[in-house]
């Protein structure tokens, strides 16, 4: 097959062990997409890439999902702001964030309950530079954090924010690929000799 294997992966999630296991063992390319959140379902949907790591949870029906991992909800704010006094393994709630400027909606569509001023979108990237100039906070997945680390902003875990899942998913329509459920076995760690189940 000279067409290349596509699996996307939302920002933040790291795909790279399992590519390099693909390599190892298989000769047909893989290609890895990078997705923002807004695209990882359309993006499998239309056939754009076979299957995504995507973050949950997405609409299941005619798809297939295996959860991988839960990441931790932190909030990321200047180096100069009160959270930065905390120690880096202290956690925050909600209700110390209750007055803050929320530069970027959160998915769980928590508000702070300061009146909050009417900004525009922006990427994970450009509200993590928008905190570091010193305005407002931003809620992200750990790792989306971490991918946007800076030495002007610091993170602290939130602890009354649901942790956010990421999981393979893929249409169930392609449950027959031979490269689909070889990518499955790869990433539930299946080795060479393993058989399917």
């Amino acid at each position: 097959m000279d067409e290349p294997f596509r699996v996307g992966f939302v920002t933040g999630a790291t795909p790279d062990k399992w590519a390099r296991t693909w390599r190892e063992r298989r000769r047909d390319p893989l290609e890895l997409v990078p997705l923002g959140e807004e695209e990882q379902e359309p993006a499998v949907r239309e056939d754009r890439v076979r299957m995504v790591l995507a973050r949950l949870p997405v609409d299941r029906d005619g798809l297939h999902c295996i959860p991988l991992y839960e990441e931790l909800p932190v909030v990321v704010a200047s180096a100069e702001h009160v959270l930065a006094a905390t120690g880096d393994d202290e956690e925050v709630t909600l209700a110390d964030l209750a007055e803050e400027q929320l530069v970027l909606p959160h998915r769980s569509g928590w508000r702070p309950e300061a009146p909050q001023l009417d900004w525009p979108a922006m990427s994970a990237s450009d509200a993590v530079e928008t905190v570091a100039a010193g305005t407002g906070v931003v809620l992200l997945p750990m790792s989306v954090a971490r991918l946007h680390a800076r030495r002007d902003v610091v993170r602290r875990v939130v602890a009354d924010l649901p942790s956010t899942g990421v999981g393979l998913v893929w249409r169930i329509d392609l449950d027959d690929d031979e490269r689909v459920q070889t990518f499955i076995g790869i990433v539930r760690g299946r080795t060479v000799r393993s058989t399917r189940g």
